[in-house]
C-alpha cells in the first residue's frame, strides 16, 4: 500500500483522471508542429478552427500566420504566440552560449481585465533516430548504439540545465500568474519537469483524463508536451488531440477558469 502511494504522483503524470468544472475559461493550446510546418495545408485551418484565446507554437514557421482578430508574439527562432487578446509585452528568452535556437518566448497578455504571463518553451532536442534506439540482438552492435545514445544525451542534458535556469528567471520574475508551455523534450519526473514545474501546477495532473501521450513518432508512448500554471490559476480540462496527425507531436488543449481558485 505505502508502496503504492509512492508511485500515485509519478503515475499520474502519465495516465490521470480528474472531473473538474468550472464558469468562464480561457481556452489555451500548446502544439509543436514541426512535421506539418512546411507546405501542409491543413495546419493553418486547424489552428483557426480551435478558436483559442492563446496558441502557442514550437518549431513553428509562424511568420506567415495572419489570424483576424490575433495578436502575433514571433521573434523568429521557431515559437510563435498567437492571442485574441491585448500583448502588453513581449519578450525572447536569450540563449547564453551563442545558440541561435531560443530556448522560449514570453508574452505579458491581458485576458478580461487580469493580465498572465504565458512561456511559449522549447527545449533542445536530442536528434534521435529511430534506428538509434532500435536494439537488434546483435550484442556488439547493440553496445555501440547505447554509447552513441549516451554521447548525445550528455551535452543535450547539460543545455537543458543552461536552458531551464534561464525558463525558470522569467517564472520567477513575473508579476503576473505563469502560464508555461511547450515541447520540453523531456519526460515526466525528469530534471527538467521538476524543475521547470517547481511552484506550478501540471495541467494534467489537476484536470487530465486517460493518457498524456503527446509524440506519436515512436511506437512507445511519450509524453513531452506539458502546460503549468500557477497555483491562482486553475486547469478545469485538459485533452491530448489525436484526431490529427499533422505533425509528429498532437495538440495540446487546456481549458483555465478565470475564477480562480
Amino acid at each position: 500500500m505505502f508502496a503504492g502511494l509512492a508511485f500515485i504522483n509519478p503515475v499520474k503524470r502519465w495516465v490521470n483522471y480528474s472531473d473538474r468544472k468550472g464558469g468562464s475559461e480561457i481556452k489555451v493550446v500548446s502544439f509543436n508542429t514541426r512535421a506539418g510546418r512546411v507546405g501542409n495545408k491543413e495546419l493553418e485551418p486547424y489552428l483557426k478552427s480551435q478558436n483559442a484565446d492563446v496558441l502557442l507554437l514550437q518549431e513553428d514557421a509562424g511568420i506567415k500566420y495572419q489570424f483576424e482578430g490575433y495578436q502575433k508574439a514571433n521573434p523568429g527562432g521557431g515559437l510563435t504566440i498567437l492571442t485574441r487578446h491585448k500583448i502588453l509585452k513581449q519578450q525572447i528568452i536569450e540563449p547564453q552560449d551563442g545558440e541561435l535556437r531560443i530556448p522560449g518566448l514570453l508574452a505579458d497578455i491581458e485576458i478580461k481585465g487580469k493580465t498572465y504571463r504565458f512561456i511559449d518553451v522549447y527545449l533542445n532536442p536530442f536528434r534521435f533516430q529511430k534506428e538509434m534506439v532500435k536494439l537488434n540482438g546483435d550484442t556488439d552492435n547493440d553496445e555501440q548504439k547505447i554509447k552513441d545514445v549516451v554521447k548525445r544525451l550528455i551535452p543535450t542534458f547539460k543545455k537543458h540545465q543552461d536552458q531551464v535556469t534561464l525558463i525558470r528567471e522569467a517564472i520567477d520574475n513575473s508579476p503576473y500568474p505563469v502560464i508555461l508551455a511547450g515541447d520540453f523534450n523531456s519526460v515526466p519526473n525528469s530534471y527538467e519537469y521538476y524543475h521547470l514545474s517547481e511552484g506550478l501546477e501540471d495541467a494534467f495532473v489537476e484536470a487530465g483524463r486517460g493518457s498524456a501521450t503527446s509524440f506519436h513518432d515512436y511506437k512507445f508512448p511519450i509524453r513531452i508536451d506539458y502546460i503549468f500554471s500557477s497555483k491562482t490559476v486553475r486547469a478545469i480540462s485538459y485533452k491530448v488531440d489525436r484526431s490529427v496527425s499533422i505533425s509528429d507531436h498532437y495538440p495540446v488543449t487546456v481549458k483555465f477558469s478565470t475564477e480562480g481558485k
